[in-house]
């Protein structure tokens, strides 16, 4: 691996950066940045088929999901200066453990001299050798730091968006990610399938991340990319751990046939299960001309989002592909339509800065960061008409069974029909069954009772509830009407 010179953190754009095509404009946090890569497998799936298509023979070696494991964190001291040619070896052996360090290297080097991209090789040379905050295997902070994990877009490498990572870790958070592929450690497909896999490496990822000195794992963040930002909702409706959301212009919006509730969805996704608060950080929308045909726009997950804050940005110089720095790095001047590479760096720096103050507000509880994402933007500093805010505080509690149990227990047990009718609550029938059950069992017949007076309300055709409640009655007086 290769590694580039001295990086001092600082607020300004250093000297040596100004062959870069990305400018670290927010100051560091008061922490230097540490790196580090962990090549990993994940034994509980596959991740390549038993045959190798281009041989027709049985494949050799680990068939377990390799997951390539990028962290950045909080630092001491110490470690090894990086380049940006450090993050791209790494996407050079994102899929293939066995490649050696001449393979990658020369796998980096045709990345870099490809030939018929916006970039000449030579500007790609520099914007390779443009150096970073990140100094790999730099010492540890000492302390517990709340973890942010980072879902690429589609086919995305890990460090698509090293620079907002390394920012984040200087202010004090873990951020770990891994590469997007499919459920087969192949090409991204835009089905349910393919984001259930993501899903599944962010779950893996947090599982990993409990075996880090570091982390707080009581604070826990994802945030995503297109792709990833619809990953990410799987992975919150199946985990309440995770407490916060970022979607960089997420896929939520372009793809909802998953996340509807509709024949095609994920059927555990629903605004009631994933009721974390979210930060979504929108690209410049699209005319209603461009809208037709190509988008469902019947529904919106986000506007269904009533019982959790949304903070919902859209920063009007940026197209989709602008959320990532990897793509801004390499972009013609053309790429960027009517807008400037100075004001795409500038909006994406911007954007950065909101995640920091979300994450501040909802994993470090930082009042002043809640009020920054209350004001409008121009009052935080934002040039006039880049960032345009719609925030949407939590209208309702979330008709979840346990909002149901917090309820009954604040209000008694005997306003079980009254809560259920106001809330429209979701409780169903064998769930209902077990707690009542259990009320009995733990010597609080008359709680029980009403739970099954509940039941018999709900689910009035049932035998079992009935005979539920004729025995809860026997439990409590002998009673059996």
């Amino acid at each position: 691996m290769r590694f580039g010179s001295l990086v001092l953190l600082c607020c300004a754009v250093l000297p040596a950066q100004a062959a870069s095509h990305y400018a670290y404009l927010n100051p560091a946090g008061s922490y230097p940045v540490g790196f580090q890569m962990v090549k990993q497998y994940d034994y509980s799936r596959s991740s390549l088929p038993a045959i190798d298509i281009d041989t027709g023979k049985p494949r050799e070696g680990e068939l377990a999901r390799a997951m390539q494991t990028l962290v950045w964190y909080p630092a001491k001291s110490g470690g090894q200066s990086m380049t940006y040619a450090d993050y791209l070896d790494t996407a050079a052996s994102r899929r293939d453990f066995s490649l050696s360090d001449a393979q990658v290297a020369q796998k980096t080097e045709q990345f870099i001299n490809q030939p018929g991209k916006a970039l000449t090789p030579a500007q790609r040379r520099a914007e390779a050798a443009s150096p970073v905050w990140a100094r790999r295997g730099a010492t540890p902070a000492a302390g517990k730091f709340p973890l942010v994990i980072y879902a690429p877009g589609a086919n995305g490498a890990a460090h698509e968006n090293a620079e907002l990572c390394e920012y984040l870790a200087s202010q004090g958070y873990v951020v770990i990610a891994s590469p997007s592929v499919d459920g087969q450690g192949r090409v991204m497909n835009p089905n349910l399938e393919g984001a259930e896999a993501q899903a599944a490496d962010i779950a893996y990822l947090i599982g990993y991340a409990h075996s880090l000195p570091q982390v707080d794992t009581g604070r826990i963040a994802v945030a995503g990319f297109s792709w990833g930002g619809l990953a990410n909702v799987l992975a919150a409706a199946r985990d309440q751990r995770i407490r916060a959301l970022v979607s960089l212009d997420g896929s939520m919006r372009g793809y909802p046939e998953y996340i509807n509730g509709g024949k095609e969805a994920a059927k555990y996704v629903t605004p009631a299960r994933v009721n974390v608060p979210l930060l979504y950080l929108s690209a410049r929308p699209r005319t209603i001309e461009q809208l037709e045909g190509s988008y469902d726009v019947s529904f919106s997950f986000i506007n269904a989002m009533k019982y959790t804050d949304v903070y919902y940005y859209i920063l009007h110089p940026m197209a989709h592909s602008n959320f990532s720095t990897s793509q801004i790095r390499f972009s013609g001047e053309a790429d960027f339509e009517e807008y400037s590479r100075q004001e795409i760096v500038q909006a994406h720096n911007w954007a950065s800065r909101y995640v920091l103050e979300f994450l501040n507000a909802y994993l470090k509880g930082d009042g002043k960061s809640r009020a920054f994402l209350a004001a409008r933007p121009v009052r935080n500093g934002v040039p006039p008409h880049m960032i345009t805010a719609d925030i949407r505080m939590a209208a309702k509690t979330a008709p979840t069974l346990e909002a149901f149990s917090v309820a009954l227990h604040q209000q008694g047990f005997a306003q079980a029909i009254p809560l259920y009718n106001a809330g429209k609550f979701t409780v169903p029938e064998g769930e209902l069954n077990g707690w009542g059950y259990r009320l009995l069992r733990s010597g609080r017949p008359q709680d029980g009772l009403e739970i099954f007076k509940l039941m018999v309300h709900i689910f009035p055709d049932s035998e079992n509830a009935r005979d539920s409640l004729a025995e809860a009655r026997r439990a409590l007086d002998g009673k059996t009407e």
